[in-house]
This record gives structure tokens, sequence and C-alpha cells, in this order.
């Protein structure tokens, strides 16, 4: 960062910020100069934190067969972190950053190193995942599922090579205290899979490495826990991390002050992070799904070592398990809102199983299920794990909703439904704290899926570092379903993780009964003195999206953006856009209602749509070909090329991640209609209408690179091209309608 960037980050800061940083700076030279000094070790500690007898026995049999076709891939040296696949797996480098080739410094002052420098350290995401130990639980579950010696071997090859790289304070791996609490909470959980293994206590309570490492990261998080502008999901790591290593390892003469600290703080911070509604106040779902990981670990913990958990506590995770419940599309998808890094929490399972639909099933064991909430299947590892913990049934005091919120009204998020179609408006704050650092500018944003199948896509994250561009362009407001006007985003950023102004959003109506037609508004003033106002009607398989600008000064071209997701074929004539996809073959859940399913798909295989790993719905297969008119859109085909006659009109779609980018231009007529499917075809899609404002110009995007347009991130450091049309004209009435078959 340059300094004008920690000028502007200063100027965000409060009084009482500024001291405690201040504090942090002199205890970073004090230990430059002088590491602590940790305590004398117990003679004989003993670890008590084990599973109850059998509980392991209780763990479905697809959820192990989930978990040991990852823990075999991890044993054969192969893993994969953000989409860059790594084989050197068997014993990794530690410090290297696959992606860019480069080595982070191991032997530099921790608080020296320019973890933000892509090109001094490489990316630092890809250097730091690994040393969560997140695949050292997964083989440890391994172990505990099989008794098999080779997976907790494994484990103990791993555990000491990081030891005997990382001494404290030294290297990356010091830098972050989300990373440092995170990797305590995995320690916890892998000493505890790990227990019948005959090397367990040698591994961890008689290892005099493991004792440093251990003091040295409750030490370090109990000294410069994050505060103030930064009080978001990283105070929530770092105090899950020291809550649940205080009580699994309590045997430091600073354990217990440790444990009530950090239970306080978890207890304040939690609910300050959570709307009264249950959501996460950064306003980014995936930060949703790992504060309320990292929070019920963490009370779990804290409860099975007799530490007591205050009711408010368990309140606010009830809260966010029933707020999670409720936004959830009929295939337990939450929305794609602000930043994702696809962190976890704690992973005791297979890459393939929900993390979703365990987050919501951990939830059902811990708490109940009201009537209202969606079937949840309960076939993964970590729920009968945690749950077998819990020494009595968490009292939370909150009133549960009676029935399916679908205004969730301090957080601004609005879900409207009907049968198989989910639309989430965005009409809430900007994001969370002074800095907003997870927020996009995406004010007034649209998602539309159709059986839980992106639509309108909200396009992602992509990357936080090393590639400026790519961050900007996917935290734009022309990178969401809204409008933007005069070229300028709603919200103006300071630079990464950093917002110097905020739009203001007002919900200025919602209407969502059980049944019939559904409308939302909402305004903003990130166009001040113009006023961005929005209403949206869903009736049945038709929605419908109103734009306006007011105001006296509305100078300057609109554009108004519509981003589809990957499996989406588009095809643009004139003001009438013709959409495609492949339907999903597998049930959904639906609620109790027939109709949530939507209508039955004829003639179809049973391949279903593959997931990326977590759940999200994806492909995995490419069909390209067909005729340029509308209503010859192929059942099957073959790779080709349209030909179209000039004035016909334009189809294209989703691409490959393989692919090479069109790059800076609008679609032509001799792009593909490419549409990625499951399968045939064949009885199996379904499609969908779009008239467009006429009073715009509208152009297709599929791959852009100069600048940035029709991309789609599945998960942090993926993205593949994905069909955008952007309307640009003068700002005035301009009225949408997607009429679903």
């Amino acid at each position: 960062m340059g300094p004008g960037w920690y000028l502007r980050r200063l100027s965000r800061m409060g009084p009482a910020e500024v001291v405690g940083r201040a504090r942090h700076a002199v205890v970073q030279r004090q230990w430059r100069s002088a590491l602590p000094t940790p305590p004398d070790w117990p003679a004989h500690p003993r670890f008590t934190a084990t599973l109850p007898a059998g509980v392991v026995g209780k763990v479905s049999g697809e959820a192990v067969s989930r978990l040991l076709a990852t823990a075999d891939e991890l044993m054969a040296g192969r893993a994969e972190f953000f989409g860059v696949e790594r084989t050197d797996f068997a014993a990794p480098d530690w410090f290297l950053d696959p992606k860019t080739g480069r080595r982070a410094p191991s032997d530099v002052y921790a608080f020296d190193v320019p973890y933000r420098s892509e090109d001094t350290v490489g990316d630092i995401k890809q250097i730091w995942e690994p040393s969560r130990h997140q695949h050292l639980t997964v083989l440890a579950a391994a172990y505990a599922v099989t008794g098999s010696p080779a997976y907790a071997e494994r484990v103990a090859e791993h555990l000491r090579s990081w030891w005997a790289a990382n001494p404290p304070l030294r290297g990356p791996h010091w830098v972050s205290g989300i990373e440092l609490g995170i990797r305590l909470l995995s320690w916890v959980w892998t000493r505890r899979l790990l227990d019948g293994w005959p090397g367990a206590a040698e591994l961890f309570e008689q290892n005099p490495d493991f004792q440093l490492q251990l003091w040295h990261h409750q030490n370090w998080l109990a000294t410069l826990r994050s505060h103030g502008s930064s009080a978001n999901n990283h105070v929530i790591a770092e105090d899950a991390g020291l809550l649940a290593a205080a009580c699994a390892f309590g045997w430091f003469p600073e354990s217990a002050a440790w444990r009530a600290a950090a239970m306080r703080s978890l207890d304040v911070q939690l609910g300050c992070n959570t709307f009264a509604s249950g959501l996460n106040a950064e306003l980014a779902s995936e930060y949703h799904g790992l504060v309320l990981e990292l929070g019920l670990a963490a009370a779990i913990e804290a409860d099975a070592a007799g530490t007591p958990v205050p009711d408010s506590t368990w309140d606010v995770l009830l809260r966010m398990t029933d707020a999670l419940a409720s936004i959830v599309d009929n295939r337990l998808r939450p929305p794609r809102q602000g930043d994702a890094d696809d962190g976890f929490g704690l992973i005791v399972d297979g890459t393939s199983t929900d993390r979703w639909a365990s987050l919501l099933a951990s939830g059902e064991a811990l708490f109940g299920r009201p009537d209202w909430w969606p079937p949840v299947p309960g076939d993964d590892v970590r729920t009968p794990l945690l749950a077998s913990l819990v020494s009595r049934t968490p009292r939370a005091s909150g009133v549960r909703p009676g029935r399916r919120p679908a205004h969730l009204r301090d957080a601004g998020m609005t879900i409207l439904r009907s049968g198989p179609v989910w639309v989430r408006c965005d009409g809430g704050p900007h994001g969370f704290l002074s800095i907003a650092a997870h927020a996009h500018a995406d004010a007034l944003s649209l998602e539309v899926r159709h059986d839980g199948v992106d639509v309108l896509a909200d396009p992602g994250t992509f990357c936080y570092h090393g590639e400026p561009q790519w961050r900007s362009y996917f935290r734009s407001t022309l990178g969401h379903n809204t409008l933007e006007l005069a070229g300028r985003d709603q919200s103006v950023s300071g630079g990464p993780f950093l917002w110097t102004r905020h739009a203001v959003t007002k919900v200025l109506e919602v209407h969502t009964p059980d049944n019939g037609p559904a409308r939302w508004s909402a305004a903003h003033d990130g166009y001040a003195p113009a006023v961005h106002r929005r209403t949206v009607e869903l009736d049945g398989a038709v929605l419908k999206i109103v734009d306006e600008v007011l105001g006296e000064e509305t100078s300057g071209e609109a554009r108004l953006a519509f981003h589809f997701g990957p499996s989406v074929t588009v095809m643009l004539d004139g003001t009438t856009a013709r959409l495609r996809w492949p339907a999903a073959l597998e049930p959904p859940a639906t609620d109790g209602d027939p109709a949530a399913a939507g209508a039955p798909v004829e003639g179809a295989d049973r391949s279903g749509l593959a997931t990326d790993g977590r759940g999200a719905a994806g492909s995995v297969a490419e069909v390209a070909g067909g005729s340029s008119r509308a209503a010859d859109f192929p059942a099957t085909g073959s790779a080709g090329r349209l030909s179209p006659a000039a004035g016909a009109p334009v189809a294209t779609g989703a691409g490959h991640p393989g692919r090479a980018a069109g790059g800076g231009r609008a679609a032509s007529v001799a792009d593909p209609l490419v549409g990625r499917v499951s399968g045939s075809l064949a009885g199996a899609v379904r499609t969908a209408v779009m008239e467009l404002p006429t009073g715009l110009s509208w152009s297709v995007h599929r791959g852009d690179t100069e600048p940035p347009l029709g991309w789609y991130s599945a998960g942090f450091g993926r993205k593949e091209p994905a069909t955008t049309l952007v309307g640009s004209g003068t700002p005035g009435h301009l009225t949408t309608l997607l009429r679903f078959s």
C-alpha cells in the first residue's frame, strides 16, 4: 500500500483505535528485540477434551465416503487452493505460492514481511491457506473413522515440518491474527480426532515444540487482538481460536485468564458483528458462514470444558442460524453478496460436502428447527461431532420467527420467492464499520435464480491482493446487476478493503405475502444530488424491474448491467434477450410446497449439475453449436461458430475456465453459442425471455479484459467468462421484464 492509502485508512479510525494501534506498534517493536518468554510446561499434562465414546460411529456412510475421498487425495500429495492445484502436498513448502512461483521470506521478523506485495511474497492467500491446517483436520477425521495410522502419521509429519519451519514471530504465518486463530482451532480438533493413536500425546502435550508454538500463538492473540475499524470477522477468529485452545489445552498459568477474556470478547463481538435479524453485519454471505462456524465451534468448546457460555452468545448463534435458513434458495445456497474468500472456520468433511447444508444441520441439532425451515440433509461429519460435545441444550432466549422471514430490515436484504424463482434485493447499508472492508458498490443490485441456478448472477470476488484492476471490477457498481451513472461507483473506494464514502440506501416499500405478487422498492444517494430508485415486482413467473434516476441534476450517461450465470446461454435480438440453461436435475428442498420444485424435467438423465466442491452449482461439460435464430437453440451440439447474416441476433454464453478471453470488446456475431451443460440438453433445459429497456443501446460482453467486463467468479482465485448485457443511454424510466417459461 502507498502512503495515500495509509493516510485514508488513518482517517477512518477513531482516537481510541489510533491509541490502540500505537500500543500494538510498541509491542511489536519490543518483540523484535526480545521474544516474550513462555512459562514452564506442566510435568504431566493430560488431554481430556475428547469425543464421547461411540460418536464417530454415528457419522453416515455417505459422509465418511466423501471424507475419505478427500483424505486420500491429500495422502497422494494432491490439494487445491483457490483454483490452483498442488501436487507437492505430501511434503509441502509452507512458503511457496504455486500461482506465481514466488516464495515468501521465512527468516524475516513477521511484522517486516510485506505480505500485501505480490511482487515480493506472491499471493499471500495461497501461502496462508495451507497453514490454517484445515487439511490436517480432514486427515485426522479420516483416522478417527478408519483407525488407519497412515492418516495420523501424515498429520504428524506436516505438523513437525511446520513447527520447525515457523519459529515464533518469524515469517508470514505470524502476521495476521485470523490465521493464528483458525490454526489454533485446527490444532484442537486435530488432537481430538487423533485421540486413540499411540503417537498423539508425543506429538502434542509431550512435545516441547508444540508447547512453544501453542503458548506464542495464544500470547499473540491475547496481546494484539483486532479492534476498532478492524473488529470484523478477524476478531471473531482470534477470539474463537484463543478460547478453544485455552479450553482444550488449558495447561498454562495464563489459561484461565485467556479463557475468560476470550469468552467475554467473543460474546461482545458476535453481538456487534450481527444484526438483530441474525445476518452478519459485514453483509458478505460467506463471512456469515465463517463467523457462524467459528462461533459455534468456540461456544461448544467452552461448554464442553465447563466454561460458562453466556445465553447472549447462544442467542446470537441461534439468530444467525435462523437467518441463514431464511435466505437460502431451494438448493440451500445463500446469496452471493459482498466479498467471499472461501474461508472456513472448521473443516472435518470431504470437499464435496455442502457447506450450507452442514451448517443448517448443525443448527438444527443444537437448536431444533421451526416448521418453516427448508428440509436439511443430515449427512455430514461435523454435525454429530459438534453436537456430541454440548453438555446441555443451549439456552437461547430469543423468540424465533413464526414464519420464514422475507425482509430482514436492518440488513436491508429482501428475498422474493415464487415457486422455483428466488430473487435477492439489496437495500441495506454499504458495509460494516467505517471502512466497510468487505463491501461492494452494489446498492439496489439483484440476484435471480431459478431452481438454484444463477440466472442474473452476482459475479463474485475473484481476488484481494496483487491484481488491482480485477479487484476493482468485481466490487464495482458496473460489476453488479444495478445502474451506474456518469461512469462512477455509488460508493467511493479508498483502495483495497477501504471505502471513504458509503452510499446510503433506504427501503421504501416491501410487500411479501405468502401468496400472490411480491413487491420491493428502494433508493440510494450514491449519485447525489440525483437519486437512483428501483422497484421490483415478482408475480408468478414474471419479474418486473423499474429503474428511475430522480432529481434535477441527472447529467451523465447511465449504464444498466445484467450479469448472467455461467450456465446461461444468451441470444440478444434488439432489446429482447432469450435465455436458456440446463435444468438442475436433483430434487430441491421444497419446504413442503410442490410448486417450489418447478415443472418436472422430462427425458433427462440423472447426472445433475456438478458442484464446485462446496455445494455451489456448476457444470461438468461444454456444448457449443446451433444456428443464429432464437428458436434454434440446440438440444445437443458440437463445437462450432455461428456465421449469421448481417443484422442477425447475437448469441453468446458462458465460457470455460480454460478458454482464452475475448479481450476488451463486445461479443460479435462470430462468437459461438456456448452453454455449459451436464449430459444432453434434450428435455433438460429451462428458458426465459428478457425484455430490456428500449431507451438504451444494448451491447453484449463476454470475457472482456480492457477493461474487465463479462466475468463470473465461482470461488476465490477463479474466474471464467460469462455473459453480461450493458444498456447505455440517458437515464429515465427504465423497465425490464424477465419472463420464465
